[in-house]
């Protein structure tokens, strides 16, 4: 398996010797980077890319390690042997398989998507450690090992919350996406406006890089957040002319600026700036 890309998503060159370099080592390939840089768009368009079924497992802040493996259910067991029911006998029956023992147990490779791993308690990423590693793990309830019969493509992503433990790291392909530049913004937005005429592209990623630019924001836009905004641009049929912009920075509150700046501070801290501005005129 090797990765070139996809027409839905572009890929740098160092993130696709990233995607490679996992898959040539059999590791996890461990995906940190801005909220917003397409780290979870990428498990799903590799997986496409390469034909393999993509198991997805979004892990909260409540998640537990056991859940990715399985879930024995005793009170069901316990209400069915109440009601006499013949299943009971077969302590399989109340088993809920997690997503590791779907990706161990599929008839074919599979890629799995554990998303925002740092969401989790500090001893998730360690839990999971011999698993991730050996590719097996022990159901007590059953007494049988389950080994995974192909070794699935991992992706791991993290929004940098929390310090991921030294043991952990070292099991994985670390990569780091990092905010695109111009240029690569551009290709992207392609993929997505192949239409969007070359006047209003340049001015909205003038006016875009020059909020995101803005010391001090407590939250800077992404690209997603870039992409949504262009979409509202569209919709209200927004002009170049509309986008206020000077060398120094911008001259105008963007229209629709709630879809990059998400916060108050961040809003009052560019109004801050845009009369400061005036002032100096």
């Amino acid at each position: 398996m090797k990765f070139t890309g996809s027409q839905n998503y572009v890929a740098t060159d160092d993130l696709r010797l990233a995607v490679n370099a996992a898959i040539a080592l059999q590791r996890p390939l461990l995906l940190k980077g801005e909220p917003g840089t397409g780290k979870t768009l990428l498990a799903e368009e590799v997986a496409a890319s390469l034909g393999l079924p993509l198991l997805q497992w979004h892990i909260k802040s409540s998640t537990k390690a056991q859940q990715g493996l399985y879930e024995y259910d005793a009170v069901s067991r316990l209400r069915d042997s109440q009601l006499g029911e013949e299943k009971v006998k077969h302590i399989e029956n109340y088993i809920n398989k997690g997503v590791l023992w779907q990706a161990f147990d599929a008839e074919q490779p599979v890629a799995l998507l554990i998303d925002e791993i740092d969401k989790a308690d500090i001893e998730f990423p360690n839990d999971l450690l011999r698993e991730l590693d050996r590719m097996e793990f022990h159901c007590y309830e059953t007494r049988q090992t389950i080994k995974a019969r192909h070794r699935p493509l991992v992706f791991i992503t993290s929004n940098n919350e929390k310090e991921l433990p030294d043991a952990f790291l070292r099991r994985c392909f670390f990569h780091y996406i990092r905010f695109p530049d111009e240029a690569t913004m551009r290709a992207i937005i392609d993929v997505h406006f192949p239409k969007l005429k070359s006047e209003l592209l340049a001015a909205a990623l003038k006016s875009f890089y020059q909020v995101r630019n803005l010391p001090g924001l407590k939250k800077k836009p992404s690209t997603s957040e870039l992409l949504d905004w262009l979409r509202l641009l569209l919709a209200e049929d927004i002009r170049a002319e509309q986008l206020s912009t000077g060398e120094q920075g911008p001259t105008a509150i963007p229209p629709l600026v709630g879809a990059l700046l998400k916060n108050e501070q961040d809003l009052t801290l560019f109004e801050k700036l845009l009369h400061m501005q005036r002032l100096h005129r």
